[in-house]
């Protein structure tokens, strides 16, 4: 079991809770970023895509429901987070390319197997577009 900075124990509850104040602060950064660009551009955002790395560290389904509650109440009410999964790449030394990941326990080329760890793609987290309408 996991034991917080302050002694005390997370139950398997409150560890999902701190997933999803990550992915909160995360979603409430998107929406913030959005409404200025829809401010500046006197727009409204119906949409906005995002490019999300198996290696990003966000849950992309935790992402999903907290970008709604982070557009709760503000003009990006109603609008969609479309995520675009981006795969895990490695560079393979020995074969001088990248290569998609087979698995994500192991980190090798899988074409000759040979070991890496310089990861190319995968640890995407940014937005791409806004979708907007006047």
């Amino acid at each position: 079991m996991a034991v917080s900075a302050w002694g005390r124990r997370l139950s398997r509850h409150s560890r999902g809770a701190e997933t999803n104040v990550h992915e909160l602060s995360i979603a409430m950064s998107i929406v913030d970023m959005a409404q200025e660009e829809a401010f500046q551009r006197n727009v409204k955002v119906t949409a906005v895509h995002l490019r999300l790395g198996l290696l990003s560290g966000v849950v992309k389904d935790s992402l999903l429901s907290c970008y709604d509650m982070a557009c709760a109440g503000t003009p990006l009410e109603g609008s969609e987070l479309l995520i675009e999964e981006v795969p895990v790449e490695i560079f393979c030394s020995e074969c001088q390319g990248s290569r998609p990941l087979s698995s994500m326990q192991w980190f090798a080329c899988p074409q000759c197997g040979r070991p890496s760890a310089e990861v190319v793609r995968g640890k995407e987290l940014e937005v791409t577009a806004l979708e907007v309408r006047e």
